[in-house]
């Protein structure tokens, strides 16, 4: 998710985290879904419009899956949640554009629109209500597809992410859970920024980027050097790819990335399968297959079992050719299951 209309290139006590779910709500996968969500989209000729989801989920019924997921309905956010993650000015900035409904919430990127508020809260909300059921032992693994909106900083929304649900359900975890080591990957062709550098000093928040090389797309970070500052030195990987890399040099990639989290236990999973790394999409430059993002969510699924309690959370991310989207994160949900 990125620079393309530019330049066309409550703290509460922390609750014990409570035991492995049962085997039956192991095998249940939830998907939050519904219109709803639809609303978080920008106007045409935007590429992040309101077909993305409805495109996803017509491919996800003619395979029949969503009969073997259950699936919840998305919820909107508290204001005051926003405040786990982002600054005061910011969440007061966001609402009042989307009173004008004119102009950008940053450099270009991001249209304000009447309603932009709500939709961006509803995002945030439906992620940390997968985050509650899967803490709360209802399920073991979930899917958000509008979610993973990855380039939003505490200050500033950036690259069609208004708020960073991400880095929200991150202290969210934290806080309310008391979760120590989580594990966060990210397959979008952007780099992550909106989460790398607002938890670059955190040797808790164990990081897996893999992304199109920042000298070639927005943001232009990212770079294998970065791997954390300070006490987090070494607790992060950024592994950038060539414009044109293909399945075989994400394999490659992937198999560092999960040898990196495997090595540091992570308690909790959060997996950002953005499809915009698939070959065709109109704003990046990678050849993923969709096969990728079900080989990722199925080797994270291994690793969940192995040190998470089962505990795995993806969400959508990027992803700009409907069909590419629709095939990879069908492939997402078919891992999970």
């Amino acid at each position: 998710m990125p620079r393309i209309l530019a330049d066309r290139s409550s703290q509460a006590r922390p609750k014990p985290a409570p035991a492995a779910p049962d085997a039956a709500s192991v095998d249940l996968l939830r998907i939050l879904y519904g219109r709803e969500l639809e609303a978080y989209s920008f106007p045409e000729p935007h590429p992040f419009s309101a077909a993305r989801l409805p495109g996803f989920w017509k491919e996800l019924c003619r395979r029949g899956l969503d009969r073997r997921a259950a699936v919840e309905a998305p919820e909107c956010c508290e204001e005051d949640v926003l405040r786990l993650f982002h600054t005061k000015h910011h969440v007061r900035f966001v609402r009042r554009a989307a009173r004008m409904g004119v102009h950008f919430l940053d450099a270009g990127d991001t249209p304000a629109f009447p309603g932009v508020f709500q939709a961006a809260c509803t995002v945030v909300g439906s992620t940390l209500k997968a985050v509650r059921l899967i803490m709360e032992g209802r399920c073991a693994r979930a899917f958000c597809p509008i979610g993973g909106l990855h380039h939003a900083a505490r200050d500033r929304a950036a690259g069609f992410c208004v708020f960073n649900d991400i880095g929200i359900a991150i202290e969210q975890l934290r806080r309310r859970y008391g979760v120590r080591r989580i594990g966060y990957v990210d397959i979008d062709a952007h780099h992550g920024d909106g989460v790398y550098y607002s938890f670059a000093s955190d040797p808790g928040i164990l990081i897996a980027d893999i992304h199109e090389d920042g000298r070639f797309l927005f943001p232009g970070t990212g770079g294998a050097e970065e791997s954390g500052l300070g006490a987090a030195a070494g607790t992060k990987l950024n592994l950038p790819l060539l414009p044109g890399a293909d399945e075989q040099d994400f394999l490659a990639a992937f198999a560092k990335a999960e040898a990196f989290l495997d090595g540091r236990r992570p308690e909790v999973i959060l997996l950002q399968c953005g499809a915009d790394s698939v070959a065709g999409d109109p704003i990046a430059h990678l050849a993923f297959s969709p096969r990728c993002h079900g080989w990722a969510a199925g080797r994270l699924r291994v690793l969940a079992q192995k040190h998470s309690k089962n505990r795995l959370l993806a969400l959508g991310g990027g992803g700009y050719a409907v069909s590419n989207l629709a095939e990879a994160w069908c492939a997402v949900v078919e891992a999970l299951l």
